[in-house]
């Protein structure tokens, strides 16, 4: 790509790779799995409702800031892996775009 996936220093190109090819938003579905793992070896209601708090977050900056950030960025490409590759469920499958 270029470049860095750092914000200051962006890729020319969209890179998709590795996890990415099976869905959008690992880190923040990582993320999740780990507050609802914790809740259930808690057995914690407050951890069941941060979980949802920060997945109504996370769904929020996603939609609103890095989906349209990216699709200006990388247009079509990023438009086509968009579509093909889900956000938050991953796909059995590894996207080969």
């Amino acid at each position: 790509g270029l470049g860095t996936p750092a914000p200051v220093a962006p890729t020319e190109r969209l890179v998709v790779g590795g996890i990415y090819r099976h869905v959008r938003n690992p880190m923040y579905v990582a993320v999740l799995a780990i507050i609802l793992g914790q809740a259930l070896l808690f057995s914690s209601a407050a951890l069941v409702a941060y979980a949802a708090i920060a997945a109504v977050a996370m769904v929020s900056f996603v939609k609103f800031h890095e989906e349209p950030t990216l699709a200006r960025r990388y247009g079509a490409e990023y438009e086509a892996y968009r579509h093909a590759v889900p956000g938050w469920l991953p796909r059995l499958t590894p996207w080969r775009g």
